[in-house]
């Protein structure tokens, strides 16, 4: 499997998606880049926050899926579902995964987020889409603190990864802006 790297992503706008009943993980990756899914989980409290999380917890209960672009168009009207801007703990793979892969990706975003001392919140967004001539999944936990610095190191600044120490940029992410 290619190797992931957990991203510390400040997304500075929500994007919106029209709420559609999908069933995660089942076929979900778009064939071009004018479509993309959401799916947003709720995980189990205590299993959310361990270094040694149980694989059967994971992904959660799903508490929303949506769709973006295709035939809704970019603006989505009613049943609007949202991946709000904040600060999240990233990783992506660049092909299609099934759903056991996904758990296992899922886990090793939670252990290395943990392991960096981010505070996560117990909800994990999962986008897939197509960008670049692959599918691409995207998981995102929420970092405790919302829209603003998190305080890790105690002043006011979230810890870099060693690709921000770097200068890299981060993946692009459809949606926000620089």
């Amino acid at each position: 499997m290619e190797e992931s790297s957990l991203i510390y992503l400040h997304l500075r706008n929500d994007i919106d998606y029209t709420e559609t009943p999908l069933v995660p993980f089942d076929n979900v990756f778009p064939a071009d880049e004018t479509v993309e899914f959401i799916f947003c989980f709720e995980l189990d409290s205590e299993q959310a926050t361990r270094i040694d999380p149980d694989p059967s917890a994971f992904p959660g209960r799903l508490v929303f899926s949506g769709k973006r672009g295709g035939e809704d168009g970019e603006r989505p009207a009613n049943g609007k579902v949202r991946l709000p801007k904040g600060d999240y703990a990233f990783m992506q793979k660049r092909r299609e995964l099934d759903g056991t892969e996904c758990v296992n990706l899922a886990i090793e975003l939670q252990k290395d987020a943990l392991w960096e001392r981010f505070s996560l919140e117990n909800l994990m967004y999962a986008r897939c889409l197509f960008e670049d001539g692959s599918s691409v999944i995207q998981l995102l936990r929420p970092c405790l603190g919302g829209d603003t610095e998190i305080n890790f190191d105690g002043g006011g600044h979230a810890p870099l990864t060693p690709a921000q120490q770097a200068g890299l940029p981060l993946p692009p992410i459809r949606g926000s802006t620089p």
